[in-house]
């Protein structure tokens, strides 16, 4: 079993909810994941959500780099509603996207948000099995 090589990215994003803004954030992000599930070629789609520190965690799993840039174009609508209640307080990448992707990490309006990006080491995954 090859254990270094993968081509599978996850991001995790943290974003701030705006104060004032937890249904509309709660409705946006509902409908974004939804659209996803029905659309997106994500793997895995999981959110999170700490109301007492207004802060919500998105997980996301993509088989490639062409998955993630299939995703911003099928879903850029869903993103800027969600991105009207909340600002990304740090995007981590796991995994090694195309150099494009990493450029591309800006919010809606251009300007850039925290990101980290950490190369894959090793592990496997099952997801050929599903």
């Amino acid at each position: 079993m090859d254990t270094t090589s993968s081509g599978t990215i996850l991001f995790r994003n943290t974003m701030r909810i705006a104060e004032g803004h937890l249904d509309g954030f709660r409705r946006a992000i509902s409908q974004a994941v939804a659209f996803t599930q029905d659309h997106g070629p994500q793997l895995m789609v999981e959110v999170f959500i700490d109301e007492e520190r207004m802060l919500a965690h998105s997980f996301q799993l993509y088989r490639d780099s062409e998955a993630i840039r299939a995703h911003w174009r099928l879903s850029d609508p869903y993103i800027r509603e969600v991105m009207e209640h909340c600002a990304v307080q740090h995007f981590e990448v796991f995994g090694e996207p195309d150099h494009d992707i990493i450029a591309a990490l800006k919010t809606p309006g251009g300007e850039s948000f925290p990101f980290t990006v950490s190369p894959r080491l090793a592990g496997f995954n099952r997801l050929a099995q599903l």
